[in-house]
């Protein structure tokens, strides 16, 4: 018997010798090859420590059945990252890059108990609001214009010329953006996850959320936005701006990823040859293996305590890793079964509350572009692909793809038109060249 076969293996690169045991998530061998770090944290039990950036510790939670006890245990672990112990004694280095997202913000997301319920309640209500007619074909419209600027050249950047903006301006649609306040939107999202000036990013993108607030007090309309001022929790609003800012943030970076690792599922697995009708299992397929967000939802102990044979300091971090649980070794039955068990969009009184917009979003836009474009591939070798950087999400640096040259028409037919909620109708009119979001309602308008 080979007794070295069951020895944990080392990631690649991995200095966890270095860091007093803890395993860096963070780091080009971290974005090439996390499956190899998952199956190494394995080797600790249901829980591992972990470095998600250099001098900021956690604790990850690999294990699927152990990481939905906690996900469903809110009196135990709270989402309010006041509680963050080393956060709040000063030992977290002033500039590290991933402060700023567990930062606290008076939104659903950082709420436990009452406040929790009452912000929850409204974006759940609101969004359950949202027409899937209406969605499949403002995602179709979008899809349209998008294929429209880069058809006729036969290549593109399907992640930074299709994926991402997709899902900033679809929302932008949900949301009710007029021209200028969508530009902004789409400038500071993009801004905070591509971490350039992201200070500033953050900054016009409040500002720009404070303006459609303003503007749906005087001028509601059929859009998320009015619906949550509409909503009986009578929302002020500060917290509007903070509602707005956490959906249209945390609602589009992970859906931009979704597609984007769909497309590269799709074409680098000669599995999805028939592209067109394998979609919502690429997707699950996606969703299990390679999920947008690989490790958040984080939380802190409410007290000390004992879980999952690991001793928790009240205030400790604790972050789920939403692709070690999905890949446990456990679940391959469930995985090649077609089960939605994964938990991806996570699980208990914090799951995602746009799980279903998103999905349709995403079977929508994806199926269009290959019914555009059917002779869609690579443009580069799989292997010179590049994932970006970070412990928090999983997405690919470019997808360049080319394809048979096609020509969009510059407006859609009126079969296919869906008027913009009010008052972007009004508004698209007024639009001049700018951004891509008043580039789309001028087009749209022809």
């Amino acid at each position: 018997m080979d007794v070295r076969s069951s020895a944990p293996v080392p990631p690649p690169g991995c200095p966890a010798h270095a860091l007093g045991g803890r395993v860096p998530l963070y780091g080009p061998e971290f974005a090439a090859y996390p499956q190899a770090y998952y199956d190494y944290l394995r080797h600790y039990g249901p829980t591992a420590p972990v470095e998600i950036a250099p001098g900021v510790e956690a604790t990850l939670v690999t294990d699927y059945q152990t990481a939905l006890r906690l996900l469903q245990d809110p009196t135990n672990f709270r989402k309010d990252p006041r509680r963050w112990r080393d956060f709040a004694e000063g030992k977290l280095p002033a500039d590290s890059p991933v402060v700023p997202t567990l930062a606290y913000r008076p939104n659903a997301m950082c709420s436990d108990g009452a406040e929790h319920l009452r912000l929850r309640q409204a974006i759940t209500d609101a969004m359950s609001r949202i027409d899937t007619h209406r969605l499949a074909r403002s995602t179709e419209q979008v899809s349209r214009f998008l294929i429209s600027q880069f058809g006729a050249r036969g290549s593109a950047d399907l992640l930074s010329d299709y994926a991402k903006q997709v899902s900033l301006m679809v929302f932008n649609e949900l949301f009710g953006c007029p021209a200028d306040i969508g530009d902004r939107v789409m400038f500071g999202v993009s801004g905070m996850f591509e971490g350039v000036n992201a200070e500033q990013a953050v900054g016009v993108l409040f500002g720009a959320c404070g303006e459609l607030v303003a503007l749906k007090r005087s001028r509601p309309g059929d859009d998320v936005t009015s619906w949550l001022l509409q909503h009986h929790a009578k929302l002020t609003d500060e917290e509007m701006v903070y509602q707005l800012a956490l959906l249209l943030g945390a609602g589009t970076e992970p859906l931009r990823n979704l597609i984007g690792n769909t497309l590269h599922r799709v074409l680098t697995d000669d599995g999805y040859a028939n592209k067109g009708g394998l979609i919502d299992e690429a997707i699950d397929d996606t969703l299990w293996e390679n999920p947008p967000m690989s490790n958040f939802a984080a939380h802190y102990p409410a007290s000390d305590l004992e879980f999952a044979g690991h001793h928790f300091r009240a205030g400790d971090l604790v972050l789920i890793s939403l692709a070690a649980a999905n890949t446990g070794p456990a679940l391959a039955a469930a995985r090649q079964a077609g089960s939605r068990a994964h938990l991806s969009w996570s699980a208990g009184p914090h799951a995602c509350p746009s799980k279903e917009p998103a999905r349709q979003i995403a079977v929508t836009a994806i199926e269009y572009l290959f019914n555009q474009l059917p002779d869609v591939v690579l443009a580069v070798p799989e292997e010179s692909l590049r994932w970006r950087p970070g412990p928090f999400s999983r997405g690919l640096a470019s997808l360049p793809a080319r394809f048979t040259p096609v020509e969009i028409a510059g407006r859609t037919t009126t079969a296919q038109r869906t008027e913009p909620a009010e008052p972007v109708a009004a508004e698209a009119g007024k639009a001049e060249r700018g951004g891509r979001w008043s580039q789309f309602l001028s087009w749209i308008k022809g």
